[in-house]
């Protein structure tokens, strides 16, 4: 039996990774509720050291960055925009001139004003990063590409947990389901790189 192909690789395509001078950088949701609230996820620490080192990377590049952040109701269970846990993780807080985009739905592009921030910049190439990778970085990436942007999601630099299966099985571990999403969006929706140095 061949080996597997994705639905690009059938189609003549070959991943492309791009340069901070024609790239935007995307971060999706790394907030506390993800670190010191009520979802933890799998290898947090890493990733978020990972975003750290993609920020130095395109701020030394002079490349546009973009904070996406989730805020549900106020007085909710999660991301209360209220409360501690909505703030952004100590040491990649935005600097002066990055956008925020705050959202309420899984897929960044939703009823938020990211497709205008990414417009300004004049850049159809996204890096993503960020939290959970099955959840919003998925839904993002997946939307990027109806909107007409290439993108390119940092596996080290994204995180999960662990979850239920639906037809009563096993628990899914954190690290199979990391996974399955990136395999999913390397199908079709993006380029899928190790870990930061590979934009260095």
């Amino acid at each position: 039996m061949a080996a597997p192909k994705t639905l690009i690789q059938i189609a003549g395509g070959a991943p492309r990774i791009p340069s901070w001078q024609e790239a935007a950088l995307v971060i999706i949701d790394h907030q506390a509720e993800y670190t010191t609230g009520k979802v933890p996820l799998h290898g947090i620490d890493a990733a978020v050291g990972q975003i750290a080192e993609l920020l130095r990377q395109a701020r030394a590049a002079g490349a546009p960055v973009v904070h996406v952040v989730h805020h549900a109701k106020p007085g909710g269970v999660l991301f209360d925009p209220q409360g501690p846990h909505s703030a952004i993780i100590e040491g990649v807080q935005p600097q002066d001139g990055e956008a925020i985009v705050v959202k309420g739905l899984p897929n960044s592009f939703a009823g938020t004003t990211l497709d205008e921030e990414l417009k300004k910049t004049g850049r159809k190439s996204l890096v993503i990063a960020g939290f959970a990778t099955h959840m919003c970085v998925s839904a993002t990436t997946r939307s990027a590409l109806d909107h007409g942007y290439a993108s390119t999601v940092v596996a080290a630099a994204c995180a999960t947990r662990d979850l239920p299966d639906p037809l009563g099985g096993s628990p899914i571990p954190a690290a199979d389901l990391q996974r399955i999403a990136l395999a999913e969006l390397a199908d079709r929706y993006a380029t899928v790189v190790p870990d930061a140095a590979a934009l260095a």
